[in-house]
């Protein structure tokens, strides 16, 4: 059952808007959410949006997306509404432009471990291109050296990839070029296995809030959260913790998991790209799905009441001060000399003097 929030009269209401796919659960109960805590001139709603006009504001505030990374009109729809003044929970052109290999560069500038990786020329070319295209690239590629570096067994998986599809688990050099040659115009990491014996993924809420959910990638979906798990040192989850909201800072993430693979003691970034994670009821569990939706409901409510800040973008130094002078020219009348105000005043009373209605 949904919650309606009413809204005293003479109060400006600011929307939160939940853009999303195929989820059923999480949206539903973020928005009840919100909606619950019966904020004056603040409610939320699921987005609503047919063709997008140029000089349209968007009717929101603040929009949490969920899906923009599957369909391309959302994202072109995001990146209008912040040019507009609205606030997108994550980033939408950062989101577009961000990579797991540059994930993994910066993480290991950063000092947080990261297993041996490399990124790898495309298999096959991409569409519209041929061998022209390659003039820059080394032929054959030295896979002695990319073989020394990372070992085995490892894993082949797309750098802009998600969901575990296209990822590879490989033991030896015959498995990895198979591997490769069916990774299609996909381009392709090569990273070092970790042989683990903790995993966790961490839910981190606005650059400051970190959940921490023990969790196996080998087991089968609906069972990888792990409900009742073993103690665990305090020392390493203080660094799980640690290194979580070091990466989430640093990439500007609002919402996100961060993935660790636990080898002797030695928690490795392993995927901490997910602008858009699992959030749903059956597969995190009771307690974690009431610490997202809330979490992310205060988030939502806190970015509502604080506005957007367009100068966080390169244009923003521009809008802003168009924008600024404009509103204190509407706002200052200039000020007429007595001269200037007695000329307006002939004018007037001539003009009205020759109007068939005098």
């Amino acid at each position: 059952m949904s919650t309606i929030s009413i809204v005293p009269k003479g109060i400006l209401v600011k929307k939160i808007g939940v853009l999303f796919g195929m989820e059923n659960t999480f949206p539903g109960a973020l928005v009840e959410r919100i909606n619950s805590m019966n904020i004056d001139g603040i409610t939320a709603e699921f987005v609503h949006t047919g063709a997008v006009q140029l000089s349209k504001p968007p009717a929101y505030a603040v929009i949490v997306d969920r899906i923009s990374h599957d369909i391309p009109f959302y994202r072109a729809f995001l990146k209008h509404a912040v040019l507009n003044g609205a606030i997108v929970i994550n980033n939408p052109f950062w989101w577009s432009a961000d990579d797991k290999f540059f994930n993994y560069s910066l993480a290991d500038k950063l000092g947080v471990a990261v297993p041996p990786t490399v990124i790898l020329p495309h298999k096959h070319f991409p569409p519209g291109t041929n061998e022209r295209s390659m003039r820059n690239l080394e032929f054959p590629l030295n896979w002695e050296s990319v073989f020394e570096y990372v070992g085995f067994p490892s894993f082949l998986k797309p750098v802009n990839g998600g969901g575990w599809r296209d990822v590879y688990h490989v033991h030896n050099r015959e498995e990895f070029f198979h591997a490769y040659d069916c990774s299609r115009d996909l381009c392709m990491l090569f990273q070092k296995a970790v042989n683990f014996q903790e995993y966790f993924r961490c839910y981190v809420v606005g650059q400051e809030k970190v959940r921490i959910m023990p969790y196996d990638p080998r087991r089968p979906y609906a069972e990888r959260y792990l409900l009742d798990p073993p103690a665990y040192d305090k020392k390493l989850l203080k660094q799980v913790e640690k290194d979580s909201l070091t990466l989430c800072k640093a990439l500007g993430y609002d919402l996100n998991t961060v993935e660790f693979a636990v080898e002797n003691g030695i928690p490795y970034a392993i995927d901490f790209m997910n602008p858009a994670p699992d959030a749903d009821l059956h597969s995190v569990g009771a307690a974690s799905f009431e610490w997202i939706v809330q979490a992310m409901a205060e988030l939502a409510v806190k970015k509502a009441k604080k506005g957007p800040s367009v100068a966080d973008f390169h244009w923003g130094a521009y809008l802003g001060s168009v924008s600024t002078k404009a509103v204190q020219k509407a706002a200052v009348p200039k000020k007429q000399s007595p001269s200037s105000a007695k000329a307006k005043k002939a004018d007037k009373k001539a003009a009205e003097a020759a109007s068939p209605m005098a």
